[in-house]
């Protein structure tokens, strides 16, 4: 393979993409063309939300060719257009062979969520300190416990009684959350997502980890249930604050992550008029928000 790398700046990065696209490039990555230097520029967005802007001031541009030829008519073309204008041409550059299934293993290592309890890829040997286990290759769908929100729901799950109980994972991703209380003795699982992708994921990872639970679309969630976890985001969950609060029984456990910690009082009145959040965990900004469900709330 063959990379075209371009520069130009930040109000031609779309339109370019596109031409890019169009002459058949196989991916196009845009960066920071002053990384590393005084002039860096950092650009933040949260999780899940489009980026606040399509590049940077001075981006660096690199598109993937299946053949040489392929990455120099594309260079060709383009220099001819009239977007090109203040754009250049960094160079055409053979990829390197690479075992590019080693190189992607190499860059998950086993995630430690207590001193004992880990989330390890199936390509690496538990840590010898591992007394509880999660077998999670990445996938398609979100949560492998590189991410503060996930650990900190683990990390609920691992240090709260789940033992015998009915438990509902609501927003499954990957299905780890639901994994994770199975392994801590919850007696049923429920695990749902809208995304189909999601529900087949978390099949697949219940059954690498020797565990029982139910996985499908929302309506799979029936009844109350004693721990109700939902690890999404601050939006979707203050739109499901109603819904979510109806499916815990009286005295049961809220548990919610997927929330910057500017967002907690957001939270807090969103959930009022059913239960009392307060701030549970804390790791990297975000937070990990939980609840008591009192009897008057039913």
């Amino acid at each position: 393979m063959f990379e075209l790398s371009l520069l130009c700046p930040e109000e031609r990065v779309d339109v370019l993409s596109d031409a890019l696209d169009a002459l058949d490039a196989l991916s196009v990555s845009v960066e920071d063309a002053d990384a590393q230097t005084p002039a860096e520029q950092a650009l933040f967005g949260e999780p899940g939300m489009p980026p606040p802007k399509d590049g940077w001031q001075r981006s660096r541009m690199v598109a993937l060719f299946a053949q040489e030829s392929g990455a120099k008519e594309a260079a060709t073309l383009l220099q001819a257009q009239d977007f090109f204008e203040g754009c250049r041409l960094l160079g055409i550059q053979a990829v390197a062979d690479q075992d590019w299934v080693r190189l992607t293993q190499s860059q998950f290592a086993p995630v430690e969520v207590t001193s004992d309890f880990w989330i390890v890829p199936t390509w690496h040997e538990p840590p010898a300190q591992a007394k509880q286990i999660i077998r999670l290759d990445p996938g398609l769908a979100f949560g492998t416990g590189t991410h503060p929100t996930t650990r900190m729901c683990l990390r609920w799950i691992a240090r709260n009684n789940v033992q015998d109980q009915r438990v509902l994972d609501y927003g499954c991703g990957s299905g780890i959350l639901a994994i994770g209380a199975a392994k801590y003795g919850a007696a049923r699982i429920d695990a749902v997502d809208i995304d189909e992708a999601a529900v087949t994921s978390t099949v697949l990872n219940a059954e690498a980890n020797h565990v029982t639970l139910v996985a499908g679309l929302p309506d799979k969630a029936q009844g109350v249930y004693q721990t109700v976890l939902a690890n999404i985001l601050a939006t979707p969950l203050k739109v499901l604050a109603p819904l979510l609060c109806a499916y815990v029984q009286s005295g049961g456990s809220l548990v919610l992550a997927g929330i910057l910690e500017r967002q907690a009082n957001e939270l807090k009145a969103a959930y009022a008029p059913w239960v009392q959040l307060e701030v549970a965990d804390a790791e990297d900004g975000w937070i990990l928000m939980t609840a008591k469900k009192s009897a008057a709330a039913v």
